[in-house]
């Protein structure tokens, strides 16, 4: 086995895009983007989980919603009126949400339940109060009260409800008496006993959790976090581990973390940014190894993250029996998988390895392409399971509007930077960055 050989950063922003791939990018961004406009109750602003009928409404979802309405705006897909009327609807419903800790309420203690009745808006499925879909939630909020900065009473309204949800988190009642969040919390349960700790999703909210300007939380609370990473060597890489990729995009969606650093990333010499960027290259290196032999995993086709499957079941495939999962986290490359791969996995990494996903991006268009299907990518495909049907193999019946977010967003911050540079100046996001250690950057410069 060879040693595998380190790829070359990646150069930002993307200004000199040749024509084809522009339009291809744009093309990929307004067929992603379409789920938000199809599956948002206009009433109160809440956006659906997924495609599925009867799907309730995810927090975190309409979190990446109202972060996509402004790119819509810029790209002509969506007037900036429109736009507003949408955003407002959900500040406005998210303002007014009850926080008592019924059963069937919305939130309690400015957190919100991960999943939502579409047109009531009461808690769903006995969902867990979360606390990382609410800071993602949050998130999209913040940016779109950096974006509405106008000066008229609608947008001025849009920055004084986003800052009023983000201020009444409790943020402190969720540490539960400890220094590390823990995971959630149900009213039939109380705390769940895990917490986050270690190298996760939840990097953007412990860095809310830490700006807030009503309930921040010590630093200690940050390190705490900080001593669960796992650093690890994999083909001839060293970063902070986590297995599925869609921790290495998330907070990277709002946060521009090239060049700024914690105490720890100082210590390793390293910033997020390229941690991303080689978490994102041990995919594609473990797809073109493809160490179980699954069918079709090459350099142009890889990805594992959080994605759509056809089990749980069993079945022997070519003379070789194979478990398939249902909806589950995969991971590269100690797993779980597989052989289901998911575009988004790949592709909301292009800010962070332009030089192997733009090839993968290109390839997948090509072969994932569907004239009836408006939204996009698959949501996920297994070629090893049904492999007569081609190339694609078992295919997910419906989208998810956490897959189609992360596309929208992170293809614009590749093009120029957009959300990211909007953010910098979110005075909580700085306040936050600062309170946990980071410097250097353009934390720097003002």
């Amino acid at each position: 086995m060879t040693k595998a050989a380190s790829p070359s950063r990646a150069a930002h922003p993307a200004t000199d895009l040749p024509t084809e791939e522009s339009a291809l990018l744009e093309r990929i961004q307004r067929d992603s983007f379409h789920f938000f406009s199809e599956y948002v109750n206009r009433g109160n602003g809440l956006v659906a989980d997924s495609s599925v009928a009867e799907s309730p409404c995810s927090i975190a979802v309409v979190g990446f919603a109202l972060t996509s309405y402004p790119i819509a705006v810029e790209h002509g897909w969506m007037s900036r009126a429109d736009a507003l009327v949408l955003t407002l609807a959900a500040l406005r419903f998210f303002d007014a949400a009850q926080h008592d800790g019924k059963l069937n309420a919305t939130g309690y203690k400015g957190f919100f339940f991960h999943f939502l009745h579409m047109t009531t808006g009461e808690r769903v499925w006995e969902s867990e109060l979360s606390v990382i879909d609410t800071a993602l939630l949050l998130a999209g909020m913040l940016f779109a009260a950096r974006y509405f900065s106008g000066g008229d009473a609608l947008e001025q309204e849009v920055r004084t409800r986003a800052v009023a949800i983000y201020g009444r988190v409790d943020w402190r009642w969720m540490q539960n008496g400890g220094a590390a969040f823990a995971l959630a919390w149900t009213p039939e349960k109380g705390f769940m006993r895990h917490r986050w700790i270690g190298y996760s999703e939840a990097l953007v909210l412990y860095v809310l959790a830490l700006g807030s300007p009503t309930h921040a939380v010590s630093p200690a609370a940050y390190t705490q976090w900080l001593s669960g990473y796992r650093w690890k060597r994999i083909y001839g890489l060293s970063y902070v581990y986590a297995g599925p990729l869609f921790i290495h995009q998330f907070s990277h969606l709002w946060i521009d973390f090239r060049g700024i650093r914690d105490a720890y990333m100082a210590g390793k010499d390293l910033d997020y940014f390229e941690n991303s960027r080689r978490a994102t290259w041990v995919h594609q290196e473990y797809a073109r190894r493809n160490p179980k032999k699954f069918r079709n995993y090459h350099g142009l086709c890889w990805g594992l993250t959080a994605s759509d499957g056809p089990g749980p079941l069993h079945k022997r495939v070519h003379g070789r029996e194979r478990r398939f999962l249902g909806y589950r986290a995969r991971g590269a490359p100690y797993g779980p998988d597989d052989g289901m791969v998911a575009p988004w996995a790949s592709i909301a990494s292009l800010p962070f390895a332009p030089d192997i996903v733009m090839p993968t991006l290109k390839y997948l268009a090509v072969q994932t392409c569907d004239p009836e299907n408006s939204f996009g990518f698959t949501a996920s495909f297994n070629p090893t399971l049904h492999p007569q049907r081609g190339d694609l193999g078992w295919l997910s019946p419906s989208h998810f509007g956490l897959n189609q977010g992360p596309i929208v967003v992170m293809i614009e911050n590749y093009r120029n930077d957009f959300v990211w540079r909007l953010m910098r100046d979110c005075p909580y996001i700085r306040r936050g960055l600062e309170r946990a250690g980071f410097s250097g950057g353009w934390l720097a410069q003002h």
